[in-house]
């Protein structure tokens, strides 16, 4: 059911709970257009509050602002420059063209392009993607993988797993961001920054810095020095200005490629996440038809059986793809080192 509601140009909407989608679009008229069925609506003069157990489409004044306690499913939200807070959502969350805006907890992937004030998000329990920040950008905690471009304001970050960032440090502006595993950083090649980097391997790609392989912590000062950069990483950190160093960052998982439009990322990502796990299952079975031809022997590794007869041909190579196919199980730890050792030999050949 549709409906047009009068409440002002510069309206406060409550979203108390959305059982499925949201999308909120703000445009340039004084009315508020509300589908969705079994609504229940109510309006105190300028403030409308929406509840409704299935999906929702507003279309509301550029100048309201927006409060959401609950939403089921997903949301994509647009336009909205009167102020955005959201408790909970348990979908991905597309936000673009916006003002501030303060998230409590994102159950699945966050994406944000296009900001004007500040961004806090307390917790993020999947990917996030954030472009285009004028404000601070203050992450308390991201369970996965954070890809982090062109905000201009100061950044804190602690998060579970990797992170690509993008930055031209801004002077006086401080950048602190913890990572569970690599830290890749880019910025310009005239960027002006001490960086303060922590981490059991640190490789600095830059003109004129000389890397020390046995330090796990530096500091390095880049033209004046200006801004502070903190990383800290329980693996690597890489710091250069090759624009292109995203694209090619294999071990950044979704987020390689940062250079590219990431406009579309929560909308695509169930369809990704598909064709990924196809891919990558079809290598699998690859890789081990492969090993199972050449091994003489059968090996046990958990779940991963192998078995065939004692091949007389001349001694194989393991091509790239299978090589980082066995390093990934490993990482993802479906087998151990000495099991991936063993896959390695097998597919060289060896016994």
């Amino acid at each position: 059911m549709s409906k047009t509601i009068s409440a002002g140009r510069t309206p406060k909407i409550v979203i108390e709970n959305i059982g499925g989608d949201l999308s909120l679009t703000g445009w340039e008229g004084d009315t508020i257009l509300l589908k969705c069925d079994d609504e229940h609506c109510t309006q105190a003069g300028d403030m409308l509050t929406i509840s409704c157990e299935d999906d929702v489409s507003l279309r509301v004044p550029k100048s309201a602002s927006v409060f959401i306690q609950n939403i089921e499913g997903d949301a994509s939200i647009r336009g909205v420059m009167g102020g955005i807070e959201l408790k909970e959502i348990q979908g991905d969350l597309s936000i673009r063209d916006v003002d501030s805006v303060s998230i409590e907890s994102i159950q699945s992937d966050f994406s944000l392009r296009g900001a004007k004030g500040h961004l806090f998000v307390k917790s993020a329990e999947s990917d996030v993607s954030i472009r285009d920040v004028d404000g601070n950008v203050s992450l308390e905690s991201v369970a996965n993988d954070l890809a982090l471009r062109d905000v201009r304001g100061s950044v804190v970050a602690n998060v579970a797993d990797d992170v690509v960032l993008y930055l031209n440090p801004q002077a006086g502006k401080t950048y602190s961001v913890t990572a569970g595993n690599d830290i890749l950083l880019v910025m310009p090649p005239k960027a002006n920054a001490t960086l303060n980097l922590d981490a059991d391997e640190i490789d600095i790609e830059w003109k004129g810095v000389r890397n020390d392989e046995d330090a796990t912590t530096r500091v390095v000062t880049i033209g004046n020095g200006s801004a502070v950069v903190t990383l800290k990483a329980d693996s690597n950190i890489r710091v250069t200005n090759k624009a292109d160093a995203g694209d090619t960052a294999e071990d950044f998982g979704n987020f390689a490629g940062i250079g590219m439009d990431w406009s579309g990322f929560g909308e695509r990502i169930s369809r990704q996440v598909e064709q990924v796990t196809r891919r990558a299952t079809k290598q699998a079975d690859k890789v081990v038809s492969r090993v199972n031809r050449r091994m003489g022997a059968r090996v046990n590794l958990g779940d991963w059986d192998f078995s065939g007869r004692a091949a007389t041909p001349p001694k194989p190579q393991a091509s790239d793809e299978e090589r980082l196919m066995i390093l990934k199980m490993l990482q993802d730890k479906k087998i151990t080192a000495e099991e991936a050792e063993k896959l390695l030999a097998a597919l060289e050949g060896g016994e």
